[in-house]
């Protein structure tokens, strides 16, 4: 799934500058009396890159004691007056914490001018403008700091950035039109935001979001929701903290840092401009809890899928997901499972099955109070679906006997393809459990469909399990790459249609067959590959029946969205049906995944 896989602690953004990452100038030259704003420029990257400064001034607004992106910002008190230069920089000092430094200092600096890019140049992202190798002497201390600019609903534009088909950076900053310009115009200044609500859990790297526009795509539990790629959602900002980790507030979506938190604007690979707080706010609590659906009727089947995040026996979340599975999403009837890894998790030695991660889960659920599931899957080949290293993660069936009967035809494994045949007039699987298309290079390194033929009081609903490639490698938000690049849809695009097309075989071999085609889509329900899966009418997304704002099952950047689908054939549409994205997860800082659940129930 997107950015599922191990990323650096957040805070080391700004490793030391290297070829690969720092745009640097050939040319040395020389000025005498530069300050900040003149180093800045009004673009997004420096006029003087690669060229020696010399005592510059500026006040100390924050240090950085830890992680290999150590120094400290300063910013000149007596701005120009052009709101599109910038009037702090960051001064880079490597893996050393820098000594002798206070905030409140007043210093001159000298060293060289470098544009950093966090991730690499191949990233697409920003530059962040820094002084590097610099050497400093302070002048005169407990200063006062120059005031924090505030962040809010007036002052942060309704327009993301300007789309030029390519490259902002050399564009002048328009900071009163566009929000990315805005925030490019206060980089490395001190900033505040008060009263904020989050909008984005807080997460293992000590980082948060939150919103200074409280109405802006606003849904009911306090999130942001993504609902289109023109609707990015400009208040968005990341908070992280320059005190202690184990000060930093355990917040969950729809809290608010009440009160003033301010420090540096920093730009960071992992959300882009972060607000870098010396000060921060108290966290009060909006009590959020955790979602549950209702039961399913006697005569309705319930169909769920669940991401389970690289679930392995030895892993302490089953008690937690099996209480998930019992009481929220209330024991459904057929559960599609992503990211069950194999028997021994990461450790990479040929293992492929996943016969004791499934037993593991299925007692949890018993002992959950929940009812004796049965299980149906096909071990992967080795190495051969994605996902982390060695852990082989696979889809699987979970489903309750007592309620439905799976409709078993051997055959099926990691290489080969199920198909559609015809018993007794109506569409049935070849090999059920079976794979869609494993061949295909739309499943290249990823996880293939899995296929399996249900029956319920009589009725054959065939489900089609999903893993879709994931988001990585695409250009984020705030890329300098306007619009950014989905380079990633490209597969997905692929795996859409062959979902799409075996599902149209099933369709012309019986035109009212219940079909269920669901998982981890990785992608939203507004997104081309949710319209190549549903093409003329063969499927259709069933969160798209929810109202816009409760279209999401996974927070990311701030940003509510959704990623997790259900889509049905037109039969299933026709009937009588109910759809929840139950919101148990990706809202709250101790999650167990990072994905909700989401739940079909109808009357096949």
């Amino acid at each position: 799934m997107p950015r599922k896989s191990a990323r650096l602690a957040a805070l080391t953004v700004a490793a030391a500058c290297s070829a690969a990452s720092a745009v640097v100038l050939t040319s040395p030259a020389h000025a005498d009396t530069v300050r900040i704003h003149d180093i800045q420029g009004d673009t997004r990257t420096s006029p003087l890159a690669g060229q020696q400064v010399t005592d510059v001034t500026g006040i100390v607004t924050g240090i950085r004691t830890y992680g290999s992106s150590r120094g400290f910002w300063i910013q000149d008190p007596a701005p120009d007056a052009d709101p599109a230069t910038s009037e702090g920089v960051f001064v880079f000092t490597g893996s050393t914490t820098p000594k002798g430094v206070a905030v409140g200092d007043a210093v001159t600096v000298s060293g060289t001018v470098s544009e950093y890019v966090p991730g690499g140049t191949s990233s697409g992202n920003q530059s962040l403008t820094e002084i590097t190798r610099p050497v400093f002497t302070v002048v005169s201390s407990g200063n006062p700091l120059p005031a924090a600019t505030t962040l809010d609903a007036r002052s942060v534009p309704a327009a993301y950035t300007p789309e030029p088909n390519g490259s902002v950076n050399a564009l002048p900053l328009r900071p009163a039109e566009y929000a990315l310009d805005l925030y490019e115009s206060l980089e490395g200044m001190n900033v505040r935001v008060s009263d904020t609500r989050v909008v984005g859990a807080t997460d293992p790297y000590t980082e948060l979001w939150v919103t200074v526009k409280p109405y802006e795509h606003r849904n009911r539990r306090g999130g942001t929701v993504y609902g289109s790629y023109d609707a990015q959602n400009t208040g968005r900002l990341q908070i992280q903290s320059l005190g202690r980790a184990s000060d930093f507030p355990d917040a969950n979506v729809g809290d608010t840092l009440t009160g003033t938190t301010s420090g540096p604007l920093d730009y960071n690979q992992y959300g882009g401009y972060t607000l870098v707080a010396n000060e921060l706010g108290t966290l009060e609590s909006a009590g959020l809890e955790r979602e549950t659906t209702r039961g399913q009727r006697a005569t309705e089947l319930a169909v769920a899928t669940y991401n389970v995040e690289n679930l392995d026996p030895s892993d302490d979340t089953f008690a937690a997901h099996a209480a998930a599975i019992v009481n929220n999403l209330k024991s459904p009837d057929i559960v599609s499972l992503e990211e069950i890894q194999d028997n021994n998790g990461a450790t990479d030695d040929g293992t492929v099955a996943a016969d004791l991660t499934m037993a593991r889960l299925i007692d949890a659920i018993e002992a959950a109070g929940g009812p004796r599931y049965d299980w149906r899957s096909v071990d992967p080949a080795d190495k051969q679906d994605g996902g982390e290293p060695g852990g082989n993660i696979r889809q699987a069936f979970l489903f309750n006997p007592a309620r439905v009967s799976f409709t078993d035809r051997a055959g099926g494994d990691a290489t080969t393809a199920t198909g559609v045949t015809k018993i007794r007039g109506k569409a049935a699987l070849t090999l059920s459990p079976g794979r869609v298309d494993p061949a295909s290079e739309a499943f290249d390194n990823s996880r293939k469909p899995l296929a399996g033929e249900f029956t319920f009081r009589g009725r054959t609903v065939i489900v089609i399990a999903n893993h879709f490639a994931s988001k990585g490698g695409d250009q984020g938000l705030t890329s300098q790459y306007q619009p950014p690049a989905r380079s990633s849809e490209t597969q997905r695009h692929l795996q859409a249609k062959a979902v799409h097309d075996f599902t149209a075989k099933i369709l012309k071999t019986q035109k009212n067959a219940d079909v269920v085609a669901l998982g981890d889509i990785n992608d939203f329900e507004f997104s081309e590959t949710t319209e190549i899966l549903e093409g003329e009418g063969v499927l259709w997304s069933a969160i798209k029946s929810l109202p816009r704002s409760e279209r999401y099952s996974y927070v990311y950047q701030g940003n509510s969205q959704a990623l997790d689908q259900i889509l049905i054939s037109p039969s299933v549409r026709r009937g009588a049906f109910a759809y929840d994205s139950v919101h148990i997860n990706a809202e709250f800082h101790d999650q167990i995944s990072d994905h909700d659940p989401q739940v079909l129930r109808f009357r096949p």
